[in-house]
Parts: structure tokens; sequence; C-alpha cells
């Protein structure tokens, strides 16, 4: 199990939903048993018994079954009871209704689409037939099609046909786990059904204000589920700790999901448990985006698969996590006079970087390695905050200044233009860098890659003011931002090792570089010269 922390501080619904009743077929002596309690468990067995001799109306008949999945009751005690059907063993699709019911039981009539009884039929096109009918170019047929009773075309009419899943993306990339229903008797596609849905919402967040969010809806409730970035989540820790020995973790935090009713999230304030989910969940999104966008990164471990987030870790937890044994962020409230909820954006970013170091480089985590993890985290975070371009959260290069408090004395964890200012910190490389904390020998690779986007000297840049100064007095002439992102990013992926230390950082800076813009490029002397400045040749 690796962690890597971002700082050094560690401080009305029917009880079953199996009841069954075949049309035209006498309940258990138990179900006929009167007078029922009110309720929605009776209503449901009132229902039930309601469809036995009203075949036509209900187009009920011999071979069908019911289930209740739902009743609902009006305040006068009016039942609406939701049913799916079966016709042989088979799902009838479109085949549901709601019987309507009053207080006492009486027939209210039946809502439903179903133009008539299903009939026996026996398939003429193979499954194999309805699998080359149902697949395309962007989408493969997964499992087995099965048989079912198709009535939610335009008519309603129920036919025989094979229901084919197919998977692959939607045309804006969104995945795609489709149904395709195949007439078994012409071969005809009936419908296509997409099941992976988003919904746009949104949220008030803590840090980074109203912000969008892809939501999943599942029945009348919205869970904080992204399936557009490979069903990333936030669940909510509820104040509990995990207990974990040496590499063993015995128990663990929940990360309970949060769900919502109408798809609005949070209130900007921390009275509001979903307001630091919002912050924790627009992070890791925006985080996604950005190595996707920028990098053609699919997800933290390039396989396109989600991880999760959980908040509200803890009491008082004045700190915040990656684990690789899980793949989830973890984030504390802060201990609220030093520190607050630590889910700003650079922190979720922070703590997602570390997933994709460990899925590239894995660099050690401890010495010059340790710190060139971190560096990584806090140099991506820094691009990420760019990126987002949040009006509320501007892009800056310092680490955590949205989570720090008065009580904290300083208005950031840490600052790239010059790491000293934190205290303990290495503005540049020396013998002794290996042996301090990773979170502060990383101020080396931060004040290069400061140096290598921005240049020496003073600086004002989205209204907060730098003065960076190199170790030999040199002036350093700044690349972009953007090409000094791209190179650290390729130097990562493609020359580092677990063990690369500051030397070997810059050797594999220089050969990104050269592959990115050219040996002798501006871009290539100018990272010799940035490392230069931080006493590393």
């Amino acid at each position: 199990m690796t962690r890597r922390a971002f700082t050094s501080r560690r401080a009305v619904l029917l009880a079953s939903a199996t009841l069954l009743a075949a049309s035209g077929t006498a309940l258990p002596a138990s179900a006929r048993q009167a007078p029922s309690p009110p309720g929605p468990r009776a209503a449901a067995e009132h229902a039930l018994r309601a469809l036995t001799g009203r075949g036509a109306e209900v187009r009920g008949g011999a071979g069908q079954a019911f289930q209740v999945v739902r009743v609902t009751m009006d305040r006068d005690g009016t039942s609406h009871t939701r049913m799916t059907r079966t016709y042989n063993g088979m799902p009838v699709l479109g085949g549901d209704i709601v019987v309507h019911q009053t207080a006492s039981g009486k027939w209210r009539g039946s809502s439903l689409t179903l133009a008539k009884t299903p009939a026996d039929s026996s398939p003429e096109v193979s499954a194999k037939t309805a699998e080359k009918r149902a697949a395309t170019k962007q989408r493969k047929a997964e499992g087995s099609p099965a048989l079912v009773v198709e009535s939610r075309t335009a008519d309603h009419q129920p036919r025989l046909a094979w229901r084919v899943q197919t998977v692959g993306k939607q045309a804006d990339g969104t995945p795609s786990r489709l149904f395709t229903s195949v007439d078994a008797a012409t071969g005809k596609v009936l419908l296509r059904e997409e099941t992976i849905r988003t919904e746009a919402g949104d949220g008030k967040s803590l840090y980074t204000g109203t912000v969008p969010l892809e939501t999943t809806k599942s029945g009348s409730t919205y869970q904080l589920k992204d399936p557009t970035r490979g069903n990333t989540y936030t669940g909510d820790a509820e104040n509990k700790a995990d207990l974990c020995f040496l590499l063993w973790c015995i128990q663990r935090a929940p990360a309970t999901l949060f769900t919502d009713a109408d798809n609005h999230w949070g209130t900007g304030t921390t009275s509001s448990r979903a307001t630091v989910a919002v912050d924790a969940q627009f992070g890791t999104s925006t985080t996604w985006d950005f190595y996707k966008n920028v990098f053609g990164r699919s997800g933290i471990a390039g396989d396109g698969k989600g991880s999760f987030n959980r908040v509200h870790y803890d009491n008082a937890y004045a700190n915040a996590f990656w684990d690789d044994s899980c793949f989830c962020m973890t984030y504390g409230d802060g201990d609220g006079s030093q520190l607050g909820p630590l889910t700003s954006l650079d922190v979720a970013a922070h703590e997602m970087s570390h997933g994709v170091t460990s899925s590239t480089a894995n660099l050690t985590y401890s010495g010059e390695s340790g710190g060139l993890n971190e560096a990584t985290s806090d140099i991506m975070a820094a691009a990420v905050e760019f990126y987002a371009n949040n009006a509320n959260d501007k892009g800056d290069y310092l680490v955590g200044e949205e989570v720090v408090l008065p009580g904290f004395g300083r208005p950031a964890l840490r600052f790239m233009d010059k790491p000293s200012k934190d205290g303990s910190s290495a503005d540049s490389w020396s013998s002794n860098t290996k042996n301090l904390d990773v979170h502060y020998s990383s101020g080396v690779a931060n004040h290069f890659f400061y140096l290598l986007s921005e240049g020496s000297g003073a600086k004002t840049i989205n209204g907060v003011s730098y003065n960076s100064p190199t170790s030999n007095g040199s002036t350093v002439t700044g690349i972009g931002r953007d090409a000094a992102t791209k190179i650290w990013y390729r130097a990562l992926t493609t020359y580092m090792t677990s063990s690369t230390d500051y030397k070997g950082a810059r050797t594999a800076t220089l050969n990104a570089a050269k592959d990115l813009y050219g040996a002798g490029s501006t871009q290539y002397n100018t990272v010799a010269a940035a490392w230069s400045a931080v006493n590393v040749s």
C-alpha cells in the first residue's frame, strides 16, 4: 500500500421486491387472508390480486407473471403500484403497468402502453445474426443475446426479439452500453437503448464557485458519479478513518456515494456535507480532462478507468492523500484553525497526479526520487489550475493557497518561485537534499519548473507577485508553462524510472525537450539553464 500525503502535517418503497403472481392463478392462502394492514405492502398484495380477472384490460393471460417494484401512497391512502411483467419467463419490455387503487383497495384503473397480450412464437432469426445486426464499427457485442418480448416501438405491439448488448463509445466520446432489440422474426432492428446516461448538474463548491457536474441518474435520484470519466465518484467517509498496519488495512473508512434529489449539489458552505464533495468531484473531473486533452491520457492509469474520492475523512484531519491500494483520493476537513477542508482544485490535481506517477515512472517515495514524486504532483496541480481557468481559483504557482486559514501564518503551503519561503523547502540542490522530507526536497524541482516556465526575477501573474532567484546568479528566460509541462510529462512517462534522482531528472528532461523541440532548440537550452540555476548539473 502506498499513500502519498499532500502535506507533511498529520493532523416509500416496498420492503420486498419479489412479489410474484401469475395472472389467472390463485394466490397462496397467506396472501388471501384479510384484512391486511394498510400501507405499501398491503397495497401491493391488493394490486396483484386485482390483476386476476382483468386479463383484457391489463393485457394479461396465461404464462404471465408480475413483479412489484415500487408503491407510492397519496395522503388519502390512494395507492399506485408499479409492476414489471414477464411472459413465459421472458421480460416484456414496455409491459410495465401501474395499478391505481383507493385506500380500501378498490380498483381505480391502470396505466400501461402494451397494445395486446403477448402470444407464443419461435425465433426465425438466429442469435448470431442478431449480433451482426446490432454491432457497428464503434460498438462490439458483449455477452450473449437474450430473447425478450419487445413492445416499446411506436405501435406498442409485442414482438419476440433478441436483445443484444454492445459496448463502445458515443459520438462525443462518452462510454456506450447499448441494448439493441432485433426482431426475431424479420431481423429488423426495433429499438436501440443507451443505458449510460449523463446528467448535467451543477454544484456550489467551497473554493471554485458554482461548477458543472456530470452525474448519474438512478431511478428518481442522482448520484455523484461521472459515467463520462470512468465512473469516478465521490463518497462520504463519515468522519471515520482507515485502520492499517504496515501493508495491510483491516478496516477502511467508507465511501458512501453522495446522492441528491434535484442534481443541484451543495450550498457553497460547510453546513452541507455535499459542498466539499462538489470540490472533490470537480477537481477530479478537471484533472481528468487536463490529462486527456493535453496529453491524450484517459484516466489516471491511462486505461479509461475512474478512481474515487472520500471526503470528511476522520475528525479534524488536516491532510489529504492518494492511496494506490484503493486507487482513491482521501480528503480531511482540516483542523479549523490552520487548514480548512483540503478539497481545493490544486489538492485534487496533486493527489490524482500521484496516481499518474505510480502508473508511469513509479518514483520511490523517499530521498530525491520522493522529492521528484511530490514535485510532479505540485507541477501538474499548477498546470491544472491554469488549465481550468476558474475565476474563483485562478492559476498560480502557489500550493494549497485556498485551504490555508489565517492561523497557518503564511498564504500557502508551498511556493514554487522561491520554495524556501515556507521555511523548510530547498531552493536548490545540495548534498543534503536526499535527507529532507519529500515535501521539502521537492522544492528543487518546483523551482526548476517555475524558472523553466516563467524565468527568473520579479513578475506578477493573475494578481500574484513572484520573485524567483537563481543559485548561480544567472538570468533565465522562461519558455512558457505549456512547453514546460509537456517536457516534464514526457520525461516522467518516457525517461524517469523508480529511482531517478535530480541528476537523472536533468537528463530525462533534456531528452524530453530534444524529442519535442529538437537538440539545440531554445526549449532544450533553457532546460539546461534552469537546472543549472537550481545547482543541478
